[in-house]
């Protein structure tokens, strides 16, 4: 099983977890945001009565309606119930979702080994983010013993499978090398994976690796060019590099205005360094400019997403203004209906 990630910038649930990590889900189904919901809703009698009946996909259904609220009051001991009915019929989905609750301690008493078992199961049946998920389990030594082998080889798994996480999570593990020899043209090419799937952390960090010219020739357009799809997602720290980059005429041509604008963003996305900028650089711009890249900042606003938190410390490295190595970061999925 195949899944299809999107981002917290939705109207769907998002997951922080591990050392530092976004969640993501796959899109539920196409139906408008409420009718999805009353829709929903009309089903709950019948995958009850189906449920009942034992079927699988039903109580899998159940489980995810209570485990994210859809339809019913969000209820993870009844979530926790039917989606262990629907794992007792080796449904990957529903392995993978009582896992998940396992691993956060959701309706369940938090247990680690027990969320590897379940990652284990759907992973066994090829479900890609239980690979990831499993991956990173082994990456920090949660329910099973500390293996950076085993982690390399789920991620990868789930990474060869058209995972974006794990893709991202594998160009991590090779970043930092802990546990492996560091390779940072590996590390670059699942970034990049990543990014051209549309992954705004990936995007962010094959930014900062041609910025510093790590594991890929410096090349400051290219930079530009991935840091503003990830500024575009409503990421506020990649929103403070490309202003950055306008300011600086890097990969970009000298844009005081332009500069400005991303650095407003930035600001109310949070990123206080932004606002330290925005002070320096309006010293150096005329009032019309400054009038000018008020108004380009208020209508950029209106059209970016919205994104939890500032400075997305699942980033590799810095900002591109002072850019050193951080700490690394692993991500968990949010289990979700199919």
């Amino acid at each position: 099983m195949k899944s299809r990630a999107f981002f917290v910038v939705t109207s769907q649930l998002a997951i922080w977890f591990c050392i530092f990590a976004t969640g993501a889900i796959p899109q539920q189904n196409a139906h408008p945001t409420g009718e999805s919901e009353k829709l929903q809703q009309l089903a709950i009698p019948s995958l009850e009565e189906k449920a009942r009946q034992g079927d699988g996909k039903a109580e899998y259904r159940l489980g995810w309606s209570y485990m994210t609220g859809t339809g019913v009051s969000q209820n993870y001991a009844e979530a926790a119930k039917y989606l262990r009915q629907s794992a007792e019929q080796t449904l990957p989905d529903a392995e993978f979702a009582l896992g998940y609750l396992y691993e956060q301690g959701k309706g369940v008493p938090r247990d680690y080994k027990q969320a590897v078992v379940y990652y284990t199961a759907a992973a066994r049946q090829g479900h890609t983010t239980a690979e990831n998920n499993l991956g990173s389990m082994y990456e920090f030594g949660r329910g099973v013993r500390k293996n950076i082998r085993q982690a390399e080889n789920w991620y990868r798994m789930g990474a060869e499978n058209g995972e974006v996480t794990a893709q991202c999570n594998l160009a991590s593990l090779y970043f930092r090398g802990k546990g492996i020899a560091p390779n940072y043209a590996q590390s670059a090419e699942w970034f990049r994976k990543a990014a051209e799937n549309g992954y705004a952390p990936a995007q962010e960090n094959l930014a900062w690796m041609y910025f510093t010219g790590t594991g890929v020739p410096l090349d400051y357009s290219s930079a530009a060019h991935w840091v503003q799809m990830a500024a575009e997602k409503g990421y506020a720290r990649a929103q403070l590099d490309l202003g950055y980059l306008y300011e600086q005429g890097k990969g970009v041509p000298l844009n005081y205005v332009s500069a400005y604008t991303w650095y407003k963003a930035a600001v109310t996305g949070g990123e206080e360094r932004a606002a330290s900028r925005l002070r320096s650089l309006s010293a150096l711009m005329t009032k019309e400019q400054i009038s000018q890249a008020r108004a380009a900042a208020n209508d950029l606003s209106k059209s970016l997403p919205k994104v939890n938190g500032a400075g997305e410390p699942q980033s590799i490295g810095d900002s591109f203004i002072k850019p050193r190595l951080t700490s690394g970061w692993a991500e968990s999925i949010l289990p979700v209906n199919q």
